[in-house]
């Protein structure tokens, strides 16, 4: 019976291990979870979601702080068109977390960057050129383009000197979306390294409506690599979204897949960023507690479980330090239901939204539990302490698991 390792990568000069990471903001996948990664012979990723909040955790300096001292005198304003980041601290604060990463890696294996499109952050085009610009500048090995469908991306960066150098990819839910993108961007000359294939059971922001449940990953990447066949082009995929087991993998390289992208197992090793306490709750997660919703302010739908702190949490919006979902309009959807709500209950010291949330804020403070659907398998991957909590896992113990594991099996921790 074949293993993943019995398969691998090759993308241009390198051949690797067929196991890609994905990349989880905001510091979910941290730095030390892709660096492991990619000593093991894969693809780790970091994502560059809130990157100056993420620099400030990590590196002490000051992004959110200065940026809310800026603009405090906005805060009781519901226009927030005003809020707009430094162009050139943002490459700065991107340049730091993507430096220091590229300096510590070892092995054979290689660091991406996921860069997320629908991070409008008052300035679209601007802050999204900075971030994958800065990113190259800094040494990344490659950038997976999600959230979106990243039609202008390849331009943003088109004369850069690394653009035939670094790896390029993007995430797509459908054949549709990848044509769309290979045609919008064929100007350029440059078709991307690899095509993740994300399906309906993938965490966090979704590819698909809420119709989701109707759509099955295997058949989607069978159609796409059944239309890159017929137009003859040679680009990798990648299936991603509910792939728990290496036997599970296994099924997808065999059917031609070229590596899978993989999540979920990888929140509760001690390399991940989430707090101790909310793996946990993931540990303890039953099926039933998973559920897709229509919460984001991006207006993609969003798995996550339901006893997420974020869910009906009437915070203040607080765009003037953070405000990365700011569209160019300096608009904002959970802005909008929270002034909904604030004057539907004049009186109320705290009010109730259950229809959006405040992504930034409760990303940042780990209380959007976004998750991917087997979530409530984790419990059967570790083994449970005497006090009723779960041991974490090492990010090399999941990794060598799914490359070696055979008969879906799962072989746990001593």
């Amino acid at each position: 019976m074949k293993r993943v390792d019995d398969f691998r990568l090759r993308l241009g000069k390198h051949e690797l291990v067929p196991i890609m990471v994905g990349g989880m903001g905001v510091d979910i996948s941290t730095a030390e979870l892709s660096l492991e990664a990619a000593r093991l012979g894969g693809i780790g990723h970091i994502s560059d979601a809130m990157v100056p909040t993420v620099s400030d955790r990590r590196f002490n300096t000051k992004y959110v702080r200065n940026k809310l001292a800026q603009y405090k005198f906005n805060v009781a304003n519901s226009d927030k068109s005003v809020v707009q980041f430094d162009l050139a601290l943002l490459a700065e604060a991107t340049a730091m977390h993507v430096g220091r990463t590229m300096e510590a890696k070892r092995g054979p294996g290689l660091v991406f960057i996921n860069c997320m499109e629908k991070l409008t952050m008052n300035g679209p085009k601007e802050t999204l050129r900075v971030r994958l610009r800065a990113a190259l500048d800094a040494g990344i090995d490659g950038i997976t383009l999600a959230a979106g469908l990243h039609l202008g991306s390849f331009a943003l960066i088109e004369d850069h000197p690394r653009f035939h150098d670094a790896k390029l990819g993007i995430i797509v839910s459908s054949l549709r979306a990848l044509q769309i993108f290979l045609k919008k961007n064929s100007r350029t000359g440059r078709l991307p390294d690899y095509v993740v294939v994300e399906g309906p059971l993938a965490g966090g922001h979704l590819g698909f409506g809420m119709d989701w449940a109707e759509y099955d990953l295997a058949t989607i990447v069978a159609e796409i690599r059944n239309w890159l066949i017929a137009e003859k082009l040679d680009i990798p995929l990648i299936p991603a979204g509910g792939i728990f087991t290496g036997s599970d993998a296994v099924g997808f390289l065999e059917m031609g897949a070229s590596a899978v992208q993989v999540a979920t197992r990888f929140t509760v090793t001690r390399e991940c960023g989430l707090p101790e306490d909310v793996q946990q709750e993931y540990f303890k997660a039953s099926e039933d507690q998973i559920e897709v919703n229509q919460i984001s302010p991006t207006g993609y739908p969003m798995r996550m479980l339901k006893n997420s702190p974020a869910i009906g949490s009437g915070i203040r919006p607080n765009c003037e330090a953070y405000g990365y979902l700011l569209d160019a309009s300096g608009n904002c959807q959970y802005i909008e239901a929270y002034n909904r709500e604030v004057a539907a209950h004049p009186e109320a010291r705290k009010v109730k939204v259950f229809d959006k949330t405040c992504l930034c804020t409760h990303m940042r403070n780990f209380d959007c539990w976004t998750c991917g659907q087997y979530t409530y398998r984790l419990k059967d991957t570790t083994r449970q302490n005497e006090d009723g909590s779960y041991q974490l896992l090492s990010a090399e113990h999941v990794f060598r698991d799914y490359q070696f594991s055979t008969d879906g099996k799962i072989s746990l921790p001593e």
